[in-house]
């Protein structure tokens, strides 16, 4: 998320070339892909949670409120760190306003008993969570007001290296430091998820192996599928199970290598690989997307263009960053209903599919910040 509520987050806005346009199809709801019945009743009454996810890509209509309000997602991780201090403040300010906006569409989910109460009342419930660690690094003890503030998923690292650890850019892999035991530890005392998506390898082993309860991985892919520095191996998915954790597989390039265009073939084959490795009980989706809909327009096209040279210049662009940062055909509200029927299709029977649309997510939460 940007500066305003209403600007996509920069990991939505990665790298994008004007001549990745000839390679898509045209961008489309899911008029072709309609769901069975009892997928579709299922996904009804599911806890349906996208555990990386922002409701807007751009200023919504009423019409788009009410299809994202519709999309059957009871509740995300939706990121409001910026690079600074007073940008992330910003940010959470943005989000209140938001819910403060439309208080019938989306409520602050603070304590994991609220997420059956999203459900109940048809609203979509939001999780802030921070993705960007520079102003922590600054001061630490930073961690206890941001979660008093209400966020209570965090991440380690970005893509480089922070004084917590090393990024999954990061050549050296050097691992979690001295002062990000320190944060594991003070995460795990007051009550915030840790979020390892970004980290290295070796970080994110030591951040399962330091932290006393469960951690995430909200968005990633297998490295075993398709190498690249943003995807796990095995070794770390059983590690992360092993420990009660949970991994959420995105909607990127980057489970497929360029130039091809990733499907939802190619997220289902991370997916169901996922599950043989890590079990049932430890995967679900973290779109690393929006609800609503992306059309592009010059405008966007002119912006992602200019992203991408941005996040080079930085040094935080991954490989792969020359296609549109999404799967086209699961471009939409209604993604989650759509990977739940292909789920269905590749013979995941109903309880692992209601596991995966967000009940796995929903425990992971209670395990860590408890159920009251």
């Amino acid at each position: 998320m940007g500066n305003s509520l209403l600007t996509r987050r920069d990991f939505q806005i990665s790298a994008l070339k004007c001549f990745a346009a000839t390679l898509l199809p045209p961008l489309r709801l899911y008029g072709n892909a309609a769901a069975s019945s009892n997928i579709s009743a299922l996904y009804r009454s599911a806890i349906v949670i996208d555990s990386l996810c922002s409701p807007f890509v751009a200023a919504p209509d009423p019409d788009q409120i009410k299809a994202i309000r519709d999309s059957g997602i009871t509740a995300i991780n939706y990121t409001v760190s910026e690079q600074d201090f007073e940008g992330t403040i910003r940010s959470i300010a943005s989000l209140q306003a938001l819910i403060e906006q439309y208080p019938d569409s989306f409520s602050l989910i603070r304590r994991q008993p609220e997420i059956a109460l999203a459900k109940q009342s048809n609203r979509i419930g939001i999780l802030p969570g921070f993705q960007y660690t520079a102003f922590l690094e600054e001061n630490p003890e930073r961690i206890s007001m941001f979660r008093d503030l209400g966020v209570r998923i965090m991440q380690l690292t970005y893509n480089t290296r922070s004084i917590f650890g090393d990024g999954c850019l990061e050549p050296g892999d050097a691992g979690l430091s001295t002062a990000g035991i320190a944060a594991v530890k003070k995460m795990n005392d007051i009550g915030v998820a840790i979020d390892l998506s970004h980290s290295g390898y070796r970080t994110t082993s030591d951040g399962i192996a330091a932290s006393s309860k469960p951690v995430l991985i909200s968005h990633s892919g297998c490295a075993a599928v398709h190498p690249h520095p943003r995807n796990k191996p095995d070794a770390i998915l059983r590690s992360l199970a092993d420990h009660g954790g949970y991994f959420g597989v995105y909607l990127m390039p980057y489970l497929v290598a360029s130039p091809t265009v990733p499907t939802r073939q190619h997220v289902l084959d991370h997916l169901v690989h996922a599950i043989d490795v890590c079990g049932a009980d430890h995967v679900g989706i973290g779109s690393d997307g929006s609800i609503q809909a992306v059309t592009l327009t010059p405008a966007q096209k002119a912006a992602f263009d200019a992203d991408i040279a941005r996040r080079k210049q930085l040094g935080i662009g991954a490989p792969g960053e020359d296609r549109y940062p999404w799967v086209p055909d699961l471009n939409g509200p209604n993604h989650m209903e759509v990977i739940a029927e292909e789920l269905s299709r590749r013979g995941q029977p109903s309880a692992v599919i209601e596991k995966v649309l967000g009940a796995n997510f929903q425990r992971v939460i209670g395990d860590i910040w408890g159920t009251s």
